[in-house]
C-alpha cells in the first residue's frame, strides 16, 4: 500500500510561528509514516529549504489570494492528496472553494492561528461581512475547524454565529529543546559580548503587533545599568527599534541577534523571557522558553500567553502596552526565586505527539493512528 498524502496548505514559509508550527506538525506527520506535500501561494521564506528536507514544495504562483484559486483546483484534480490541512484565512475558505470545484473529495482541516476580528478590525462593514460569510461557508464544509488556543476559537463563534462546539483546539506542539552545543553556545555568547548583568530575551519577527519597542523601554525603566535585552528575529520595524534604543539611551545593552533558525543556544543564555506583544493566537515561544526553564514575563494579550500561562501561575502578566507595569514585572522575575523545572514540566504540556494525534484524528477519522517505534 503507498503512502496516504496529506496536503499542508499556506501562504509561504516566512519565519512566523504558524510557519514554524506546521514544520513540526510536518514532520510528526512524516514520523508516523505519511507523505507530505506543501502547497504555497509563494514558494518563498526563510523555513523554504527547511521544509525541502520534509515534503515536496507546491508552488502555487499566485501573487494575490484570489488568483491562487485555479492553480490550487488544478493541483487537488491531478495530486488528488488524501488530506489537506489548510492555514490562515483567507487562504483556508479559499482551500474550500478549491475543493469542491476539483470533484475531489478528501478530508479538509483548517486551522486558524490568530484572533481574525482583531486581526482585521477597521477593515470596514464589507470586510467584515466577507470575512464571516466566508468562515462560516468553510466551518460548515470542512472536516474539521482548528483554533490554536481557546480564545482563537471564541472568537471564531462569535465571528460565524455557529455552535462553539463546532471549533476545535489544538495548542500548538512545540518540540522538547535540542542539546546546546559548544559552538552554539559560544556564538550566542559573543552576540551578548560577555558581561555579568541580567539577561532578557525575546523571539519574535519585527512588526507592530509583537511591540518590542514596549521592551526597550522597559529596559530603560529598569534603571539597572547592566541589565540588558536580545531582540532574536528581524522585519521592517528594525530601524525604528534601534533609533528607539538609541534614544531611551540603552543602544549598547539592546542586542540585535536577527534572524535565527536554532534558538536553544538563545533562550538558554538567558534569564527571563519577555513578550510584548498586543496580541497573540497562542504563543509558542513562551513555550520553548520554558523548555529551558526560564522565567517568563508577558503581556496579557489575547489569547495565548494567559492560557499557556494558567493566568500567572507559570509567570507574570502584565497589561499590553503598559510599560510601567512591564518594568516592575520583569525587575521582580529578576530578583525572585525560581522553580526552573516546575516551568519545564508545564511545558511539556505541549509536546508534539499530542497535536499530531489530535490533528490526524480530524483527518483520518476512521483510522487509529499511533506513534511508530
Amino acid at each position: 500500500m503507498s503512502e496516504k498524502t496529506i496536503s499542508i496548505v499556506l501562504p509561504d514559509l516566512r519565519g512566523g510561528g504558524a510557519e514554524r508550527v506546521n514544520l513540526d506538525l510536518a514532520r510528526g506527520f512524516r514520523a508516523r509514516g505519511f507523505n507530505v506535500e506543501f502547497v504555497l501561494r509563494l514558494a518563498r521564506g526563510e523555513l523554504l529549504e527547511e521544509a525541502s528536507e520534509i515534503g515536496q514544495i507546491v508552488g502555487l504562483d499566485a501573487p494575490r489570494v484570489r488568483s491562487a484559486m485555479k492553480p490550487l483546483i488544478n493541483y487537488i484534480a491531478e495530486r488528488r492528496p488524501d488530506a489537506i490541512l489548510a492555514s490562515m484565512w483567507p487562504l483556508t475558505a479559499l482551500t474550500i472553494w478549491a475543493r469542491a470545484r476539483s470533484r475531489h473529495q478528501c478530508p479538509v482541516v483548517l486551522v486558524e492561528h490568530g484572533m481574525l476580528s482583531r486581526q482585521y478590525k477597521g477593515r470596514g462593514a464589507l470586510h467584515k461581512l466577507m470575512l464571516q460569510k466566508s468562515l462560516k461557508y468553510a466551518a460548515t464544509r470542512a472536516e474539521g475547524v482548528v483554533g490554536v488556543s481557546q480564545g482563537v476559537a471564541d472568537d471564531l463563534a462569535k465571528l460565524t454565529g455557529l455552535d462553539r462546539g463546532q471549533y476545535n483546539v489544538i495548542y500548538n506542539p512545540v518540540p522538547l529543546s535540542g542539546r546546546v552545543t559548544a559552538r552554539a553556545r559560544d556564538d550566542v555568547e559573543d552576540l551578548w559580548q560577555g558581561g555579568q548583568g541580567k539577561r532578557i530575551i525575546t523571539v519574535g519577527t519585527f512588526k507592530q503587533v509583537k511591540n518590542q519597542a514596549l521592551l526597550i523601554d522597559a529596559l530603560a525603566g529598569l534603571n539597572d545599568p547592566h541589565a540588558r535585552l536580545m531582540l532574536v528575529g528581524d522585519g521592517d520595524l528594525r530601524g525604528d527599534l534601534e533609533r528607539r534604543a538609541q534614544e531611551m539611551g540603552v543602544v549598547d545593552r539592546v542586542k540585535f541577534a536577527g534572524f535565527q533558525t536554532e534558538l536553544d543556544a538563545f533562550y538558554a543564555s538567558a534569564d527571563v523571557f519577555a513578550l510584548a506583544s498586543w496580541r497573540e493566537g497562542f504563543g509558542n515561544v513562551i513555550v520553548e522558553a520554558m523548555h529551558h526553564g526560564l522565567r517568563i514575563v508577558s503581556t496579557d494579550c489575547p489569547t495565548g500567553p494567559g492560557e499557556i500561562l494558567e493566568n500567572g501561575k507559570y509567570g507574570r502578566l502584565t497589561p499590553p502596552g503598559d510599560q510601567e507595569a512591564m518594568t516592575a514585572a520583569l525587575r521582580e522575575a529578576l530578583a525572585s526565586p525560581f522553580d526552573s523545572d516546575r516551568q519545564k514540566s508545564r511545558a511539556a504540556a505541549f509536546t508534539p505527539d499530542i497535536a499530531i494525534d489530535a490533528y490526524l484524528a480530524l483527518l483520518f477519522p476512521h483510522q487509529r493512528q499511533t506513534v511508530e517505534g
